[in-house]
């Protein structure tokens, strides 16, 4: 009986559908029901978050503000911060963030905050999607065990799925409308139900067997990205030593139409997938008694990104005669893809701590995350853009690759600049020294007098 009136309240759209967790997936897909003709409740804990929707007002640079205003408006979109607001939901879609732990080890918190509170005001007949990045097995273990103690029964009293987020922020391509959905349900109802409420939603839903298929698939996209990056940047790190262009030996396998896909080295790896998912993938398989070598070998080398870029550095300054120790040092850019001010898992941030450590004067500038909070809590503002004084700096390292920098304006400075993302490829300039193309001595001696 639940499953035919949930599902013809879903055809008809008159379901209320509930998305918890509004941020970096959870607005944007929570716009996506509005658009797809659903009344949507947005529940997220964080009071500033909901007041600032409640104002028509957006906090991620994908979403525009009058989207959120019309929704506000229109009462199709109602956020609020009170959980009892489950009692009222057809469906509710979990997107509260996954983090890794101290120890590296996932640090599931959030989901079992929200299956508490789920808990409490659950209905009858109520679909679930978790949409959370995880390991497989988490939907059973954290979700259906505990609703199904409660003396419910998935597929009968509640329907249960999981649909791996698959958000790019600042992706001018795809977004959550066009972006395929792969979802998985704990029964053939469950998967059913989900995939009716998605068919309104998205462009395309996929569904799989199971909800640890969706939750393993998820965790084979980031980790295959996290493998072949760690292998670019070791293939950089080779090629530095060996002073070949890495950039120029990327072009060239790239013109292979088949059996190759290109991929960049960089200063480490951020945003919220990469750098976390292959170790919930590692952490569950360990559970298994199976160790992924490949995983923990990949996860070490991008870790190590950081460390690389402050030697570079280091070396780069030493052939100027200078020292990293009180060197006036800029980061150019701080977010951890261009074009965006998404800092999560920067490896800027830790570039930026990496060089105070060593005694370097460091600033930053990005247009777009024009703040952060250091390690021990203290607010760092970018600095303003004015040429002349940034070219006082003793040297600049490129983090970001924002298409607003001035790159021929940044070069003409004669500023030594380390660009660890190949943003300088067309300039022809000897003060700058690229990652993963060893450093041309013989010019910078000219350019100092020696």
């Amino acid at each position: 009986m639940h499953y035919n009136i949930l599902k013809e309240n879903l055809q008809n759209k008159t379901a209320k559908v509930g998305v918890v967790g509004l941020g970096y997936v959870g607005l944007p897909l929570a716009m996506e029901m509005v658009k797809g003709g659903f009344t949507v409740y947005g529940i997220d804990s964080d009071n500033r978050k909901v007041e600032s929707l409640l104002d028509g007002e957006s906090y991620i640079q994908d979403v525009p503000g009058s989207g959120v205003a019309d929704a506000v408006g229109s009462g199709k979109f109602v956020p609020t911060n009170r959980y009892e607001t489950i009692r009222e939901l057809d469906t509710i879609s979990i997107c509260v963030p996954t983090p890794l732990s101290e120890n590296q080890d996932p640090d599931t918190s959030f989901i079992v905050s929200v299956v508490n509170e789920i808990k409490k005001y659950i209905r009858k007949g109520t679909l679930i999607v978790l949409e959370s990045t995880t390991y497989p097995g988490t939907t059973e273990e954290l979700i259906q065990f505990e609703l199904e103690a409660l003396g419910l029964t998935a597929g009968r009293d509640f329907f249960l799925c999981f649909s791996p987020e698959r958000v790019d922020p600042g992706n001018p391509n795809y977004n959550t409308y066009n972006t395929p959905k792969v979802i998985g349900g704990t029964t053939e109802k469950c998967k059913e139900l989900g995939v009716t409420l998605y068919n309104n939603v998205v462009k395309t839903v996929v569904p799989v067997s199971s909800p640890k298929v969706a939750e393993m698939s998820k965790l084979l996209e980031n980790t295959f990205r996290s493998v072949n990056i760690a292998f670019v940047n070791e293939l950089a790190m080779m090629c530095d030593r060996m002073a070949i262009d890495v950039w120029e030996v990327i072009r060239a396998a790239s013109t292979k139409p088949f059996g190759f896909m290109p991929f960049y080295p960089g200063p480490g790896i951020g945003g919220h997938c990469i750098p976390l998912d292959p170790m919930y993938l590692s952490w569950k398989a360990k559970e298994f008694r199976f160790y992924s070598k490949f995983i923990e070998l990949a996860q070490s080398i991008n870790d190590n990104m950081p460390e690389y870029v402050l030697n570079k550095t280091a070396q780069v300054l030493n052939v100027y005669a200078k020292s990293i120790r009180n060197s006036k040092v800029l980061l150019l850019g701080m977010s951890y893809k261009p074009d965006i001010d998404d800092l999560r898992e920067s490896p800027g941030l830790e570039i930026y701590e990496l060089f105070k450590k060593s005694g370097a004067k460091v600033e930053y500038y990005d247009p777009y995350a024009t703040s952060f909070k250091d390690e021990h809590g203290h607010i760092v503002h970018s600095v303003k853009y004015d040429p002349v004084a940034l070219s006082e700096y003793d040297c600049m390292v490129l983090i970001t690759n924002h298409r607003s920098f001035s790159y021929h304006e940044l070069a003409e400075m004669g500023v030594p600049i380390i660009d660890t993302r190949n943003a300088f490829a067309d300039i022809k300039s000897d003060n700058i020294h690229k990652l993963g193309t060893g450093i041309n001595q013989q010019d910078v001696k000219v350019l100092v007098g020696a």
